[in-house]
């Protein structure tokens, strides 16, 4: 049997998931308000002009789902159907739940009531392809799960080939936005398959970001070592890709002549170098994160990421609702475009403490935990267990968005 090492508490990982859930809020909030401006007004293009800046966001937590899930499984005894029962329902749950709950205001919004011969139907597309309130995330995670037993028997096959397993990944990633961005535009992928022709959802067009995860893992301490000694230039070199994402906006633009979809894809090759550097800046911030905790760190600060982190999950899965009301209130103001982009960050934390409202009411409150992953009872130990475990100690190392899964 093999033995099951003690796990330390990443930290770094706490500050990390605020920051990528944060960024995926911006994100999506600064599309909503882009949507509400004028066309060619100057404010519009400053929020087109700079949005690549944060298509970092997505990649980190497809890494960061890597990196916790071999943390916890890498050294156990591999019990894989025990593995995808827990997977699927932890995860499968929620998504099934805030698909139905997301379509039923969304249809409630468009028309005032509900034609259920109609919502069924919808609802199971966007089950099956995840098309829809940005829960493609969560169908690249299912099809991971799956092909997550084969990851762990790759890295421990070729125990000293880690490094080349990363280097042909990151070629064939590279390779692969080459293709997405400079050939398939030009193909007919009207009779492919589904996960292919719309390949955001496919999980092996994020299978660097996955194995990167996983590789540090494997060799944490080495990857730490190297992030710190290197900080410098992975500092820099964020700051002028960063600002390189601008030029790339102009060039797919205007030299390019690229479709809407294709100036802000994020299957890009420069975003692809984008986001390597960024994601190790913010590895080596969680990593400052942690530190800076251990030597004075105010109580109220540390509570608040910590609370931040255990319900991120929820708020990427929440998110819709309060960008819906947002959308609605940004079509009753009347004013000018400058003044709309002024209130930016008024709209940024309206959606963050909607979402963050709704997913902390759900962590609080039994049975409604489930919906967001954190499910407060169990059939074996009862509600008063899961309730204490989940307020009054802290977790192990099993944490990412899904913070109770990983």
């Amino acid at each position: 049997m093999a033995e099951r090492k003690k796990r330390r508490y990443l930290h770094e990982v706490d500050l990390m998931r605020v920051i990528f859930i944060g960024g995926v809020l911006l994100n999506h909030t600064t599309t909503a308000f882009e949507s509400r401006l004028v066309d060619t007004s100057h404010s519009q293009l400053i929020l087109e002009a700079t949005h690549l800046a944060l298509h970092f966001t997505r990649m980190g937590f497809m890494f960061m789902t890597g990196l916790v899930l071999v943390l916890n499984y890498y050294n156990r005894d591999h019990h894989w159907l025990q593995f995808w029962r827990k997977r699927y329902l932890g995860s499968g749950i929620p998504y099934i739940a805030w698909n139905a709950i997301i379509m039923v205001v969304a249809t409630l919004i468009a028309s005032g009531g509900i034609d259920w011969s109609t919502y069924w139907p919808h609802l199971g597309n966007a089950l099956m392809y995840g098309n829809a309130y940005y829960m493609y995330y969560i169908m690249v995670t299912f099809q991971l799960y799956l092909l997550f037993p084969l990851i762990v028997y790759l890295f421990k096959k070729l125990p000293d080939k880690h490094l080349a397993i990363m280097g042909v990944s990151a070629v064939i990633q590279l390779l692969l936005l080459i293709g997405i961005k400079y050939w398939l535009p030009q193909v007919d992928t009207s009779n492919w398959w589904y996960f292919f022709r719309d390949y955001g959802i496919n999980v092996l067009v994020y299978q660097v970001y996955f194995l990167a995860g996983g590789a540090v893992a494997i060799h944490y301490d080495a990857c730490v070592a190297w992030v710190e000694k290197h900080h410098r230039f992975i500092g820099w070199g964020t700051a002028i890709l960063a600002m390189g994402t601008v030029f790339l906006y102009f060039g797919n633009k205007d030299i390019l002549k690229l479709s809407r979809s294709g100036i802000f894809s994020v299957h890009q090759p420069y975003i692809f170098i984008y986001d390597v550097f960024m994601l190790s800046f913010v590895f080596w911030l969680g990593l400052q994160y942690a530190k800076v905790r251990q030597h004075g760190l105010p109580d109220w600060v540390d509570r608040l990421i910590q609370a931040f982190s255990k319900v991120s999950f929820g708020v990427y899965l929440t998110q819709s609702l309060p960008l819906f009301a947002l959308g609605d209130l940004l079509s009753l103001l009347k004013l000018p475009a400058w003044a709309v982009l002024a209130l930016l960050p008024l709209g940024y934390l309206f959606v963050f403490g909607g979402a963050l409202a709704i997913s902390w009411f759900c962590y609080r409150v039994p049975p409604f935990g489930v919906l967001i992953g954190r499910p407060q009872w169990h059939i074996s130990k009862g509600v008063p267990v899961h309730v204490q475990n989940n307020f009054k100690t802290r977790p192990t190392t099993e944490t990412s968005i899904q913070s109770n899964h990983h």
